[in-house]
């Protein structure tokens, strides 16, 4: 996998601005870490279900 450089990072940043507005960019990073923080919460969940369940059998 390729990472972007960093003139595209750039122009993604000004899509970004221009589609959202400086005022809401704050609002959209504080969703997406909340976002990114509940699946990380639900895939422990899941290792820690299957964990007790191997427990549980064994």
């Amino acid at each position: 996998m390729h990472f972007p450089l960093p003139w595209q990072l750039i122009l993604i940043l000004l899509v970004i601005l221009v589609l959202f507005g400086a005022s809401k960019l704050p609002e959209v990073g504080r969703g997406l870490g909340e976002g990114i923080r509940n699946f990380k919460k639900a895939l422990s969940g899941e290792q820690e279900e299957k964990k007790d369940i191997k427990k549980e059998e064994g």
